[in-house]
């Protein structure tokens, strides 16, 4: 069993991550405030001591904790770390992401240590952002000078207040995001945070008291290390590094695994390679996933400005699993050129426009290509040249639809999330079902369905609180599920290659099992009274073409018999569907 410690949105992230694996566990909170729907999970509420989660633990059968408390839970984590010294249990410490520290904010050690600053630097007016528990610790300084704290509108938050006698006058309520508007209104000559990460709020405030032009004062968050000799310890940022972490040390817990595109293998390669040209030797190297979020990668072999990794063994059916992927960097011989990126052994060349990279270049995806830059970016800003290598991918690529997409002599390095779902088999289709289970107990009558992340950024950009969830190629098993489970409204959004299958009637639009038919599209450009649609659709090797050479009526067409078909399947409620276009491989 699995014990989490949550009440902060790295819990719920955490929630939402065990829940895909239909298996019980246990989830932890201090109070009930934080509404988190539990499917297959045991809420526990109240806080523990060392001594009872220690005796939890054994009576539980508990294998593993994850640690996604607030940062500043400090007797907590102190705690935990006690209990896996004494019971040997690994700990997966579900971290905040954080911006860098900067010299234009003073960063301050504890809360003594603020108090100090504050004095130092002249203060009289401070607002504070650190939340209730915060005011008995800075009683020193508000007692001198006029502060005003922000905190949750709450009975329970005003009766802490009162307990050390802090004058309501001056509290002042959380509102969404109303930090500027705070500081217009009580001119502060400053501002006092927690380093709480940008999922706390961080970096809105921070911008805030800049805009105002005020001193920003941040509390830093405490650090923990308190292990024994031989511990388990690993941290995360984000639900992918927390479902790995989770995989490797339970691998049964999960029906699937999920795995990494070969843009963050690819990544990764390069990162280290860079750093054994600058003289270290990594055995593994943090990636940052497009979203993020950083995940530890293996590298099987390092050289001075070369690194070879391994495409992990995922559950999806992908041609380059166990590849090995190799990037060999060296200081530029055109001085000036910025990054360059070669053509490797085994990656394609792009010899057709329309795919988001220069005709001639490797087959390197624009979201990987910033990834490598990104990394290298942040240990030189020499002129640097990237060549990717891939094992045996002139083979591999035949298996593929490289070919038809003017890409040859080897694979595509892709990836727009840096990470790899399983999609292809019963256990993904389930997974969706729990999904749109979990959407319907919170109350959503509407849901999003997407094919995957730029298709659920599409929806989002239309509609910010869509609940949106991943369909893969599964369009039928979803909209089916929805209509079982009740939902009224569904938008469906679909990138152009599985709207021409949908629009066929495929409701699986996996390329293993269909593939684009000209025919059928030359019938709709007829049906939508395009000019010319023999020759202009003549020779169309892919759907994305479709949006350079047809009409708007053409489109309309299209999805009209999308939602033909979809509306055979979801039968409770109406459907929307909005067909994306997307220009990358």
């Amino acid at each position: 069993m699995i014990l989490v410690f949550g009440g902060t949105t790295e819990g719920r992230k955490a929630v939402e991550v065990l829940e895909q694996a239909a298996k019980p566990y246990f989830y932890s909170t201090r109070g009930d405030e934080q509404k988190v729907t539990l499917l297959h999970g045991q809420r526990l509420i109240g806080t523990m001591t060392a001594q009872e989660v220690s005796a939890f633990c054994r009576s539980h059968a508990i294998c593993l904790i994850i640690d996604a408390a607030h940062p500043f839970a400090e007797e907590l984590h102190r705690n935990l770390m006690e209990v896996i010294n004494q019971l040997h249990l690994p700990l997966i410490r579900y971290d905040r992401i954080n911006p860098p520290h900067t010299p234009d904010i003073t960063w301050c050690h504890d809360y003594t240590d603020a108090i100090a600053q504050l004095e130092a630097q002249g203060i009289q007016h401070l607002l504070a952002l650190t939340g209730v528990q915060t005011i008995g610790r800075l009683k020193p300084f508000w007692q001198r000078h006029e502060c005003w704290f922000r905190i949750l509108d709450r009975d329970s938050s005003r009766h802490i207040a009162s307990q050390v006698n802090f004058p309501d006058s001056h509290l002042v309520y959380y509102d969404s995001d109303n930090t500027a508007s705070l500081i217009t209104q009580l001119h502060p000559d400053a501002i006092l945070t927690k380093e709480s990460g940008l999922s706390g709020g961080f970096t809105e405030k921070v911008e805030a008291a800049k805009a105002a032009g005020i001193k920003i004062f941040v509390v830093e968050r405490p650090v923990y290390s308190i292990l024994a000799p031989n511990s388990l310890q690993s941290t995360v940022t984000g639900p992918h590094g927390l479902r790995r972490i989770i995989e490797r040390l339970l691998p049964d817990f999960f029906p699937l695994r999920s795995g990494l595109t070969t843009g963050t293998c690819a990544t990764a390669a390069v990162q280290a390679a860079m750093l054994s040209l600058l003289g270290e030797e990594e055995e593994s190297v943090w990636v940052q996933l497009p979203d993020g979020e950083s995940v530890m990668v293996d590298i099987e072999h390092v050289a001075p400005g070369e690194a070879t990794v391994i495409k992990d063994f995922s559950d999806d059916p992908d041609v380059t699993r166990g590849s090995r992927i190799t990037a060999h960097v060296t200081y530029s011989s055109a001085p000036g050129c910025g990054i360059r990126f070669l053509q490797g052994e085994g990656v394609g060349k792009v010899t057709l426009p329309g795919l988001g990279i220069p005709v001639g270049e490797p087959a390197i995806n624009p979201v990987p290509r910033q990834m490598m830059i990104s990394c290298v970016r942040a240990l030189t800003s020499a002129d640097i040249d990237i060549t990717i290598s891939v094992e045996n991918g002139r083979e591999l690529a035949k298996k593929t639809f490289n070919e038809r997409v003017g890409v040859v002599d080897g694979i595509s390095i892709i990836g727009t999330s840096g990470i790899v779902s399983p999609l292809s088999n019963e256990a993904f289709i389930q997974s969706i079902g729990r999904e749109l289970e979990v959407a319907r107990a919170i109350g959503c009558t509407a849901i999003g369905l997407a094919s995957g992340k730029k298709g659920e950024e599409a929806l989002r950009q239309r509609e910010s609180q869509l609940r949106v969830i991943h369909y893969g190629n599964f369009i039928g098993a979803a909209l089916q599920r929805a209509s079982e489970l009740g939902f009224k409204h569904v938008v469906l959004g679909i990138m152009i290659g599985k709207a021409v299958k949908l629009a066929e009637g495929h409701l699986d639009t996996h390329s293993h099992k269909v593939s684009m038919n000209s025919a059928f599209l030359m019938e709709v450009a007829r049906e939508a009274d395009i000019p010319d649609a023999d020759k202009l659709l003549n020779g169309i090797k892919m759907a994305r073409e479709l949006w350079s050479i047809m009409l708007p009526a053409f489109f309309e067409a299209l999805r009209q018999h999308c939602l033909e078909h979809c509306r055979r399947v979801f039968t409770t409620g109406t459907i929307e569907i909005e067909i994306i276009k997307d220009n990358t491989i």
